[in-house]
């Protein structure tokens, strides 16, 4: 039982973090560290909990997707066939750095709590600027999607927020902030899919019967709750409201740091 508790914890944790910009990992490693729960297969469990997310993007931003998808099967250069081939330039430096580091990348998620705490705080950085930056219409150029990539391979770190660094990004490059966020969520989308071929593929990710429930707890726990803040985080970005969560990373990081040092 205590298996479902602490997957339907972590999965609650996924949701709301992969798109609020204060680092789903890191925020998992926190969970993971404050409750005493090592799971038996932790990759397992980290790409059931982001498939959960890809499949609450999919639903949110189920328009958007359709109409590229569409698009798409014009095979014409249209607007859609443009706009993947900036998702593609922007999954590049992930996927790179990815396949080059992942088992260095990989030990960085074992318990790194001052690691995790110092990247919260250059996330928190990262947000409080881009809370600064002015409103403008531009949309994301070939140019753009590759910086914003570059973003998104730093968040790879265990800390470093995803979501808040591309978006950060997005708006430092003086892009719409609401273009801002649907490129987010929707750029990552191949990448965990890549991910989720890549272990199937090697044969990482292994799967009994006896885990098998409890990850499935996990999985609907970070469906249902990706959903809700999926839609709330594309309100809150457009309303310019990122100050708050800068602060909150400069808390929860520092917080996490006194933890560590003076707990073990």
């Amino acid at each position: 039982m205590e298996n479902y508790i602490y997957n339907i914890i972590l999965g609650i944790v996924q949701g709301l973090t992969e798109y609020l910009p204060v680092s789903s990992s890191g925020h998992i490693e926190l969970a993971k560290y404050f409750l005493g729960y090592t799971p038996k297969d932790s990759l397992t469990l980290s790409v059931v909990l982001h498939v959960a997310t890809v499949i609450s993007t999919l639903i949110v931003l189920w328009k958007e997707v359709a109409r590229v998808l569409k698009g798409l099967f014009q095979f014409a250069w249209n607007e859609e066939l443009q706009f993947s081939l900036k998702v593609v330039i922007s999954m590049l430096p992930a996927a790179v750095v990815g396949l080059l580091f992942d088992e260095q990348i990989e030990q960085l998620f074992e318990g790194q709590i001052i690691l995790v705490g110092g990247m919260l705080w250059l996330t928190g950085a990262l947000l409080f600027l881009a809370d600064r930056a002015k409103m403008t219409n531009k949309k994301v150029s070939y140019k753009d999607a590759f910086l914003i990539g570059l973003s998104q391979a730093v968040a790879l770190l265990p800390g470093v927020s995803r979501s808040g660094s591309t978006i950060s990004t997005s708006v430092l490059l003086k892009i719409d902030k609401e273009e801002a966020a649907r490129f987010s969520f929707l750029m990552v989308i191949p990448l965990i899919l890549g991910k989720l071929a890549k272990d199937l593929l090697s044969g990482d990710l292994e799967l009994n019967t006896a885990e098998s429930l409890p990850l499935l707890a996990g999985f609907f726990a970070a469906l249902i709750v990706g959903v809700f803040a999926c839609s709330w985080m594309l309100n809150l970005v457009k309303k310019g409201k990122l100050l708050y969560f800068s602060i909150y990373c400069f808390v929860v990081g520092g917080l996490a740091i006194l933890a560590k040092l003076f707990l073990g």
